[in-house]
Protein backbone atom coordinates (compact mmCIF):
# COMPACT_ATOMS: atom_id res chain seq x y z
CA UNK A 1 0.00 0.00 0.00
CA UNK A 2 1.38 3.40 -0.94
CA UNK A 3 1.15 6.40 1.33
CA UNK A 4 -0.35 9.64 0.09
CA UNK A 5 1.53 12.79 1.00
CA UNK A 6 0.38 16.36 0.66
CA UNK A 7 2.75 19.04 -0.62
CA UNK A 8 1.66 22.60 0.10
CA UNK A 9 2.25 24.95 -2.84
CA UNK A 10 1.18 28.50 -3.61
CA UNK A 11 -1.75 29.08 -5.95
CA UNK A 12 0.65 30.37 -8.59
CA UNK A 13 2.77 27.21 -8.52
CA UNK A 14 -0.39 25.07 -8.55
CA UNK A 15 -1.59 26.90 -11.67
CA UNK A 16 1.77 26.50 -13.43
CA UNK A 17 2.00 22.80 -12.60
CA UNK A 18 -1.58 22.29 -13.74
CA UNK A 19 -0.72 23.86 -17.11
CA UNK A 20 2.05 21.29 -17.58
CA UNK A 21 -0.27 18.32 -17.12
CA UNK A 22 -1.54 16.48 -20.17
CA UNK A 23 -5.21 15.48 -20.28
CA UNK A 24 -5.67 12.35 -18.17
CA UNK A 25 -2.21 12.66 -16.61
CA UNK A 26 -2.08 12.54 -12.82
CA UNK A 27 -0.01 14.92 -10.76
CA UNK A 28 1.94 11.87 -9.57
CA UNK A 29 2.79 10.98 -13.18
CA UNK A 30 3.72 14.57 -13.98
CA UNK A 31 5.96 14.94 -10.92
CA UNK A 32 7.60 11.56 -11.58
CA UNK A 33 8.41 12.68 -15.12
CA UNK A 34 9.77 16.00 -13.85
CA UNK A 35 11.99 14.19 -11.32
CA UNK A 36 13.42 11.93 -14.06
CA UNK A 37 14.10 14.94 -16.30
CA UNK A 38 15.87 16.75 -13.46
CA UNK A 39 18.01 13.69 -12.68
CA UNK A 40 19.07 13.49 -16.34
CA UNK A 41 19.78 17.23 -16.45
CA UNK A 42 21.98 16.99 -13.34
CA UNK A 43 23.80 13.95 -14.72
CA UNK A 44 24.60 15.78 -17.99
CA UNK A 45 25.65 18.86 -16.03
CA UNK A 46 27.98 16.73 -13.88
CA UNK A 47 29.46 15.01 -16.94
CA UNK A 48 30.06 18.37 -18.64
CA UNK A 49 31.75 19.71 -15.48
CA UNK A 50 33.93 16.61 -15.16
CA UNK A 51 34.90 16.82 -18.83
CA UNK A 52 35.77 20.51 -18.51
CA UNK A 53 37.72 20.19 -15.26
CA UNK A 54 39.08 16.67 -15.51
CA UNK A 55 42.64 15.65 -16.18
CA UNK A 56 42.28 12.37 -18.02
CA UNK A 57 44.88 9.68 -18.63
CA UNK A 58 44.67 7.31 -21.58
CA UNK A 59 44.45 3.67 -20.59
CA UNK A 60 46.11 1.11 -22.79
CA UNK A 61 44.81 -2.43 -22.85
CA UNK A 62 44.53 -5.32 -25.26
CA UNK A 63 41.13 -6.31 -26.58
CA UNK A 64 40.93 -10.08 -27.11
CA UNK A 65 39.95 -11.40 -30.55
CA UNK A 66 36.36 -12.58 -30.74
CA UNK A 67 36.87 -14.56 -33.96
Amino acid sequence: MTATKRIPVSEGVWAEISELKHPGQTFDDLLSSMVEQEKKRRFIEDMDRIEAEGDFVELEFDVPDTD
